[in-house]
């Protein structure tokens, strides 16, 4: 397992010092692999936690950026884009388009761009959190810059 002393954090890292948000990771001894486990060790509200979700779209990755507190309606997203059936993927595909474990996902850092849907309901947060690459590490972020650093096109997902 990655810890954030290299890989797939320092990825991260760069990715947010670069576009101007700055290093605003945390890294916790016992780790953060759920929403409800980060909500906890932040001490905020699960619905400001960032849920990295890779989904397989017709065999390419679909990154959806859903918040903490929520489900993501496969059905209806698949609805609104209109290009098929969405399938939660498997831990493989997650790691090779990723190269990010499941349940330590960041929104950036990815060896190659992925397609992104932002959750529209997180824009009611003053402040989110997301993965920040591996199990122990999360990095804070706004709604604004979220969208803006991952290009994301924004939607309700639930």
């Amino acid at each position: 397992m990655t810890t954030s002393d290299g890989g797939p954090v320092t990825r991260v890292r760069t990715v947010l010092v670069a576009s101007g948000v700055g290093d605003t990771i945390r890294t916790f001894p016992a780790g953060v692999p759920t929403a409800a486990a980060a909500a906890g060790a932040l001490g905020c509200d699960v619905a400001a936690i960032t849920n990295s979700l890779v989904f397989n779209l017709g065999g390419a990755p679909l990154l959806i950026l859903a918040s903490g507190a929520a489900r993501v309606d496969t059905a209806l997203v698949a609805d609104r884009l209109g290009e098929g059936r969405i399938r939660r993927a498997a831990p493989d595909f997650v790691l090779e388009h990723t190269g990010q474990g499941v349940g330590g996902v960041a929104p950036v850092g990815h060896p190659r761009r992925i397609r992104t849907l932002l959750d529209a309901s997180l824009r009611s947060q003053d402040l989110l959190w997301a993965g920040a690459g591996d199990h122990y590490s999360m990095f804070s972020i706004t709604y604004q810059d979220l969208h803006r650093i991952t290009g994301a096109e924004e939607m309700p997902v639930r």
